[in-house]
């Protein structure tokens, strides 16, 4: 399913990345409609109720571009939004969610992992993980994947904001010991409320384009 493009204009986003249009070029179940304009593509993975459209939303300062469901799972699409006709955030279909069914949970699985192997304008993964918590065993599978397939990681804390400063250190050494970063993943503490942590998502964005 295609959609039309909006323009959205941004300022002072960021000191390196300036957002000025947003598309969502197509909402796509497989591979014959991904995008072939061979722009840079960035995955956001994680589950359900993580935060995934609350941090696309943020990170194009918009509120309500990448709507956010009160049916967590519902989204059962690879999402390609493309940013300053530049490079593409990727939201894709989330996990761990136990409403949906078997047999589209194994879909979801083979189109994911099609996707990761096989996709070679994919860049980095943006995996979500909410901070108030330790990992589930479905964060700790997915990293695995990414790791044994040599895929780059940046680790997104959300929902920040919900603890307090005094416990951030504890909750950042809790995710860090349970997922057992490889060097070269990056861990950054996220919050689309008070913004923390955007910025270096930008950087990170702003070195691989």
């Amino acid at each position: 399913m295609r959609s039309k493009c909006y323009n959205t204009t941004m300022k002072d986003v960021g000191d390196k990345v300036k957002i000025s249009d947003v598309s969502l070029i197509i909402s796509a179940v497989r591979r014959s409609q991904y995008p072939t304009d061979e722009k840079p593509e960035f995955l956001l993975v994680g589950r359900s109720n993580v935060g995934k459209s609350s941090f696309i939303n943020s990170i194009i300062n918009r509120k309500n571009y990448a709507r956010t469901s009160s049916n967590p799972g519902k989204t059962q699409t690879i999402n390609f939004y493309l940013v300053n006709e530049n490079f593409y955030l990727v939201d894709a279909p989330g996990y761990g969610y136990a409403n949906v069914n078997k047999q589209m949970k194994k879909k979801f699985g083979l189109m994911m992992e099609d996707y990761l192997v096989n996709r070679p304008t994919l860049k980095q993964v943006f995996m979500l993980i909410d901070f108030r918590h330790k990992p589930t065993s479905d964060d700790k599978m997915m990293y695995d994947f990414l790791r044994h397939y040599k895929i780059p990681v940046t680790i997104v804390a959300t929902k920040s904001d919900k603890v307090g400063i005094s416990g951030h250190q504890k909750q950042r050494s809790i995710i860090l010991n349970e997922l057992d970063l490889v060097l070269g993943d990056d861990f950054v503490v996220f919050s689309n409320i008070t913004k923390v942590g955007r910025d270096e998502i930008y950087e990170k964005i702003e070195r691989i384009i």
